[in-house]
């Protein structure tokens, strides 16, 4: 697990925009995880920026996206696949239906979540997943206490949960649905690479948990740490609590040009 921390949100949408741009240099065809929330949002500006400038193509890539509400209209804005084309997928080049997410409005759920992991494996599997975490540890809608071998099922959301997106739905969280589809923590660790970008100080400590703490169903986003490609990117609030802090900036700094991330 690499620790990369830097000032704000655009050094490290520049980074991630980075990565992003070489895989797809050297596999234009690459498979893309994609998530929503707040923390991968500059990385969706830069990447759109630089698709509308001609350096960056999504032409031939494929996207899936992490989880979906159960029961939203398909034309609800809060449709968590319509929220990642407002922010993503519409401003770039995406062939027509090379982005998927589960389907939340299926009638038989278990068989969507079935067909779900075999999309993705019949891509090919995902080469770089996206992906934000919450104050709790949670990645997708993992939520502490998730099996750490969890596939793409549907979770039932806790009430803090519904209660902190209710900003999302106009402040009702009646209206806020309570069950979810999400990929599972062992379908994200299938990931080749992933990235993990994290603003602000209430995000300090899942951060700490993530990087230095034991691996706990607890704080979901520790299995990462049995990844062997995960780059974290913070800034200097999320990295408030993280006891290695000097060590990390130390060796991002003395890392190779080549190397990468």
């Amino acid at each position: 697990m690499e620790v990369v921390i830097q000032q704000g949100p655009a050094e490290i949408a520049r980074i991630a925009a980075d990565a992003i741009g070489a895989l797809l240099e050297a596999k234009p065809t690459a498979v893309l995880g994609l998530a929503t929330g707040s923390s991968p949002v500059a990385v969706y500006d830069e990447l759109a920026a630089r698709c509308n400038a001609g350096s960056i193509s999504f032409r031939q890539a494929r996207g899936f996206t992490l989880d979906e509400y159960v029961g939203l209209p398909a034309d609800h804005p809060e449709r968590y696949r319509n929220v990642i084309d407002t922010a993503f997928v519409s401003r770039v080049d995406f062939a027509d239906g090379a982005v998927q997410g589960p389907d939340g409005l299926a009638a038989d759920i278990p068989a969507a979540c079935a067909a779900y992991e075999d999309a993705i494996r019949d891509a090919g599997g995902i080469d770089l997943q996206i992906l934000g975490i919450g104050a709790d540890g949670h990645i997708a809608f993992n939520e502490p206490g998730s099996s750490l071998a969890s596939r793409t099922r549907i979770k039932t959301l806790t009430m803090q949960t519904r209660t902190d997106n209710a900003r999302f739905f106009g402040g009702d969280v009646e209206q806020v649905p309570t069950h979810c589809l999400t990929q599972g923590l062992a379908t994200i660790m299938g990931a080749r690479h992933v990235i993990l970008a994290a603003l602000g100080s209430g995000k300090a400590e899942a951060v700490h948990h993530l990087v230095e703490g034991a691996v706990s169903a607890m704080w979901p986003a520790t299995i990462l740490q049995h990844h062997p490609h995960v780059t974290v990117l913070l800034d200097d609030a999320a990295a408030g609590r993280l006891q290695l802090v000097d060590y990390y900036r130390e060796t991002y700094r003395g890392k190779p040009h080549w190397q990468g991330i």
